[in-house]
């Protein structure tokens, strides 16, 4: 964390009236009571803990993908499917009324999980309403909030198989709940429901690099965000490049803040992911290029391609970033249409 963003840890959230758990309980229990029709599998652990395969042994959909990805928002925030033109003929839409909870506190994949050592090590980047029961990172602290659930909670995994027992046991044990009390909920990155899960975090993305440009996130009002949605890649390297390309791209977010147009403005120009070293190259090339590590890209790459920022207390707005329609159709690996076709509506 930035000092700049250090200096925005206000506590805002500390007595926030909405519950994530709460919210998002009705949510995790239709996920499980419509197993059947989402095409996912409920099992329990030997703990006693609840496993969704969303897609490792069953088919999953973009239904369960657009569910899953409501849980990780914590049910306070929405999630469509809309027609899109271009690389994709679907996108995903997102918005929320209390996006930095839904995003920040609920959705942002940031609490990270492992268990054992070389080929068998398993690790995983939690998000979802448990994160704010656990409280493991600093973001916590910064916002305030403070969650309860007595009714269990639930943790979503971008993972190809189940959590080990030391990795059910860490989450019991740091969210205060018994095996029965959670839900884990397994979408690997290749099929349908966990492409469509990574997606729905435009509007997280946003909002996690304005947390990390300074912006002060008490003065974030409302957002909304839409992405393309790519086929699924064949593996996880290449899902995890289209997802990420869907967004860095062909995302697009649209802000309602308070304060200064300076701050709006400065936020605008600095939140697109052009404004970073590694813009231009489909993500699965620039993460070859650093020998697949992750922590060397360039951290101001994630985020949406287009932004506009609206000044409530003014009126005025500020646009920054484009959509990159032909990098987008080659990494989806659809093609971009020919003259000929375009002209028949083909």
């Amino acid at each position: 964390m930035s000092a700049s963003a250090a200096s925005h840890a206000n506590g805002q959230w500390a007595n926030h009236p909405l519950s994530i758990n709460q919210h998002c309980a009705p949510l995790v229990r239709q996920l499980i009571d419509r197993a059947a029709e989402l095409r996912v599998a409920v099992s329990r652990s030997a703990e006693g803990a609840w496993l969704v395969d969303a897609g490792i042994q069953v088919p999953g959909g973009l239904e369960a993908g657009r569910l899953i990805a409501e849980i990780c928002m914590g049910g306070l925030g929405k999630v469509s499917i809309v027609p899109a033109t271009g690389a994709s003929r679907l996108a995903v839409q997102v918005g929320s009324l209390e996006p930095v909870l839904a995003c920040l506190g609920s959705q942002y994949a940031g609490w990270s999980l492992s268990a054992g050592e070389g080929k068998g090590a398993f690790h995983a980047l939690g998000s979802g309403p448990a994160r704010c029961l656990a409280r493991k990172e600093p973001l916590f602290a910064e916002l305030g909030y403070t969650d309860r659930a007595d009714a269990g909670s639930a943790l979503v995994l971008e993972v190809d198989q189940p959590p080990p027992a030391a990795v059910i046991e860490k989450v019991m044990h740091d969210t205060g709940l018994a095996a029965e009390q959670l839900v884990f909920i397994l979408t690997p990155t290749r099929s349908l429901a966990g492409n469509f899960q990574v997606v729905a975090r435009v509007l997280e993305v946003a909002l996690h690099k304005a947390h990390a440009l300074g912006f002060d996130l008490s003065h974030i009002v409302d957002g909304m965000g839409s992405a393309p949605l790519p086929p699924p890649g064949a593996d996880f390297l290449s899902g995890m490049g289209r997802t990420n390309d869907a967004i860095l791209y062909g995302g697009s977010i649209q802000l309602y803040v308070r304060g200064t147009d300076e701050a709006a403005a400065d936020l605008a120009t600095r939140l697109p992911s052009s404004h970073s070293r590694d813009y231009g190259k489909p993500f699965g090339q620039v993460f070859k290029e650093y020998k697949y590590d992750f922590y060397q890209i360039d951290a101001m790459l994630f985020a949406p391609a287009s932004v506009t920022v609206s000044n409530l207390d003014t009126g005025r707005s500020f646009s920054a970033g484009t959509i990159n329609t032909e990098l987008l159709y080659a990494s989806f690996g659809t093609g971009a249409p020919d003259a000929a076709a375009s002209a028949t509506g083909a």
